[in-house]
């Protein structure tokens, strides 16, 4: 069984009638995007993002969530914008995935003012 195949077993068991066909748009997006893309670890890009997809899971958050989780790193590492993921996923999607990446951006002075910030 395939990760993704794994995501859509698992989220309606505690999300009855979610809509899985966005997290499978989302894995094709997403792999699209980072085709060619490899890992500092030598491992295709997308094993990341479905490593984050599968947390989420983990903790039993919405398949808004999950799919903001897979496609976490388009914006920042790929030709992929905003616009682009409005398009394709709505925009509540977009901005979870914009805010993850502005995250990423902040510049802290200590580490306890990221872990601040992590709690916001």
């Amino acid at each position: 069984m395939t990760q993704l195949e794994t995501l859509i077993e698992e989220i309606p068991k505690y999300q009855p009638g979610a809509d899985l066909d966005v997290l499978a748009r989302a894995y094709r997006f997403s792999a699209a995007s980072h085709q060619g893309q490899q890992r500092a670890s030598g491992e295709p890009y997308l094993s990341h993002p479905l490593e984050v997809a599968n947390l989420l899971v983990d903790f039993k958050m919405d398949v808004t969530t999950v799919t903001a989780g897979l496609l976490h790193d388009v914006l920042e590492d790929t030709a992929a914008t905003k616009a682009d993921l409005e398009r394709e996923f709505g925009g509540e999607i977009a901005e979870l995935v914009d805010g993850v990446t502005k995250i990423g951006k902040l510049a802290f002075s200590s580490r306890e003012e990221r872990q601040a910030e992590n709690f916001r």
